[in-house]
Order: structure tokens, then C-alpha cells, then sequence
């Protein structure tokens, strides 16, 4: 059994990606993950509220290291240019989890409960941008605002990345910035 958090979480990622795929995510359970990781289901709900959330590992530190992006801007620096500054020090997270993603991506195209709590997952990330840019000094409709805009233009970065480089990521969300700034 492992005895550290991070393992422990690595391997109950694992072994859920590999049950729903093999099994499908409503035919497998949390003891079934629990097995298959070497762990107790105990330690499995130590770590996870359910079964959906094992697939959402990394949101915490997505969402942190988004938010510190933006609480570190310099004041004088417009929303737009704030937000793509912020996508792209998320990058690294990115690359790293891109496999795992890629697999958890194709479980939830097929998983309408997974579906909700994706956008639900998204949606509250929205709302943690939308109020670190409020608490800079933006009004919170136009906060709000600049946060969906935000998503929307990383979604557009993050589907057209073919994955091999986060240099090409980075750039990626520039452009998608970039094209949102072009509308005006």
C-alpha cells in the first residue's frame, strides 16, 4: 500500500482511467478502484468524494495557479492581457497532465454525469477568475464577463493543441487572445 497522498492519489487516478475504460464508468465502483490501486476504499474516499472526482485530480492547483497568475499581474495591465498571462503559467500543468487528460477527456465524451460535472468543474473556475479580476478593480459583470471570454478563448487554444510541446500551447492561447482582441 502506499503510504504518500500524492501515490496514493497517482494510482487511484490510474486504476479509475483504466476501469472506465475497460468496464465503462457506471459499471465500476469506488472498491473496484480502491482493489486495483493496492489501497483500501477507505483511503480511496480519503482522498476522493466520489467516483467522479478522482477524474478532476489537478483542479485545485489548475485553479491556484491560475488565480495567483492574476493576483500577481501588474496592476496596469488591461483583463485581456492579465488572463492570457495566466492561461499560459498553467501550461506546465498541461503538458504534464496531457495523457491523463486525453484519456479522462474520452471517458467524459461518453459519460453524461461526467459531462455535468465538467462544466459544473468549469463554471467554478470561472467564478474564481471572475473574482480575483474583481478583486483588481474590475466591475463584477465585467469581471465575469472577461472570465467565460477567458475559458472560451483557452478551450479554442487547448483543442487545437496537438500536445507535443508547451511552447506551442503557450502560443496557441496568444493567438486565441489575440483573435478575441481582433473582434473589437
Amino acid at each position: 500500500m502506499p503510504r504518500s497522498g500524492a501515490e496514493a492519489r497517482r494510482r487511484l487516478r490510474e486504476a479509475a482511467l483504466d476501469l472506465y475504460r475497460e468496464r465503462g464508468y457506471d459499471a465500476t465502483t469506488t472498491a473496484e478502484i480502491a482493489a486495483r490501486a493496492g489501497v483500501t476504499e477507505r483511503t480511496y474516499f480519503r482522498h476522493f468524494a466520489d467516483k467522479r472526482e478522482v477524474l478532476f485530480d489537478g483542479e485545485l492547483e489548475l485553479r491556484d495557479t491560475i488565480v495567483g497568475a492574476i493576483e500577481a499581474a501588474p496592476p496596469a495591465q488591461s483583463p485581456l492581457t492579465v488572463l492570457t498571462h495566466a492561461f499560459v503559467a498553467s501550461v506546465p500543468l498541461f503538458v504534464a497532465g496531457r495523457r491523463v487528460a486525453e484519456l479522462r477527456q474520452s471517458i467524459i465524451d461518453v459519460t453524461p454525469a461526467l459531462q455535468e460535472r465538467a462544466h459544473a468543474k468549469s463554471a467554478a473556475l470561472v467564478a474564481s477568475i471572475t473574482a480575483a479580476l474583481a478583486a483588481r478593480g474590475e466591475s463584477r459583470s465585467s469581471a465575469a464577463l472577461v472570465g467565460q471570454i477567458g475559458m472560451a478563448a483557452f478551450g479554442h487554444a487547448i483543442r487545437g493543441w496537438n500536445g507535443t510541446s508547451g511552447t506551442d500551447l503557450e502560443r496557441l492561447i496568444r493567438v486565441a487572445f489575440d483573435e478575441v482582441r481582433a473582434l473589437d
